[in-house]
């Protein structure tokens, strides 16, 4: 049986101000539809290794190409990978993979 990937957060998420949240946006809360989307296209998944952990929610990823990549998520992305950590990143709908977790990021 496949396992399911844990989602961080859901459409309802806590924002910085500790108030629930219903956005979606890049950077934001993980949408089930945003979430099949991406799981529907896996050609468009990139790997890539964390390179930097920033504390204010950034996180610096280097794709196997050598493309360097910001990524934000208002959850602190801090407490969640770590330098040298394998992960995925969906070119087109924003998704990061760590592990089993997905994330909707904000790239820069």
């Amino acid at each position: 049986m496949a396992q399911l990937p844990e989602l961080d957060r859901t459409a309802e998420c806590a924002c910085e101000s500790g108030e629930m949240c219903a956005d979606i946006r890049p950077g934001h809360g993980l949408h089930a539809l945003q979430l099949r989307l991406a799981s529907a296209t896996p050609t468009r998944w990139v790997d890539a290794v964390i390179v930097g952990v920033r504390d204010n929610g950034w996180v610096d990823a280097a794709t196997l190409d050598g493309t360097s990549v910001a990524l934000w998520n208002h959850g602190d992305l801090d407490t969640s990978v770590a330098q040298g950590d394998p992960v995925a990143l969906h070119s087109v709908y924003n998704v990061l993979a760590a592990g089993s977790r997905r994330f909707n990021v904000l790239s820069a």
